[in-house]
């Protein structure tokens, strides 16, 4: 199972590298992240310079795609070009966003029409723009599409595509390892229960 990490120029380093580096403490159960970008290399919103794992064509077989977010994310979904190398399908795909990210999910028409999404404060009233109705919560899921707002929750993505994919069980091993010390089991629960709530927060 592979999952692929979708990063462009002028990404945010927590909301892509906390993505892959927890799903890849699964690469033993077969569950594999990869950075995913449109060019060779791509610079972060830190000017930190990173070479892609796969070229954005993996996206389309890739089991789950994770859009990243980033300072130049309305560039992103202005650009025709860009946006029509995103041929995803939540038919058989987990799909998610991390902040900014729910503006590519708004363009792709992923959310939206009665479909919420989480995002970042400062992304809020860009999403809400296009008329996604944007929830004060950290992560959100319905069915295969997932959002979440706020650069630490994407350990809440990551928890979710583990979940679905190999089940809690593996989601516990992967949030542990990387927890802190002396915090494990709190960190733990409060992935599991972001997720949960997430989940059911519609029902």
């Amino acid at each position: 199972m592979q999952v692929a990490v979708v990063t462009f120029d002028g990404f945010n380093e927590l909301d892509s590298f906390i993505a892959s580096a927890l799903i890849n403490r699964c690469r033993k159960d077969g569950l594999e992240a990869f950075i995913t970008t449109p060019t060779s290399t791509v610079t972060s919103m830190n000017g930190v310079e990173v070479a892609g794992q796969r070229p954005m064509e993996f996206v389309t077989e890739a089991d789950a795609v994770l859009i990243g977010s980033g300072v130049r994310t309305r560039d992103v979904v202005a650009d025709d070009r860009l946006i029509s190398m995103l041929p995803l399908d939540p038919s058989r795909q987990l799909i998610g966003s991390q902040c900014s990210g729910a503006l590519v999910l708004a363009r792709l028409g992923l959310v939206g029409g009665g479909m919420p999404a989480c995002t970042d404060m400062t992304s809020r009233p860009f999403v809400e723009a296009c008329g996604v109705t944007v929830l004060d919560a950290p992560f959100h899921a319905e069915g295969n599409i997932a959002t979440a707002g706020g650069c630490l929750a994407s350990q809440y993505l990551a928890t979710w595509v583990i979940t679905r994919t190999l089940g809690e069980d593996a989601a516990r091993g992967g949030i542990d390892y990387a927890a802190p010390v002396g915090e494990k089991s709190e960190t733990v629960e409060r992935a599991l229960r972001a997720v949960r709530s997430g989940e059911a927060a519609l029902r």
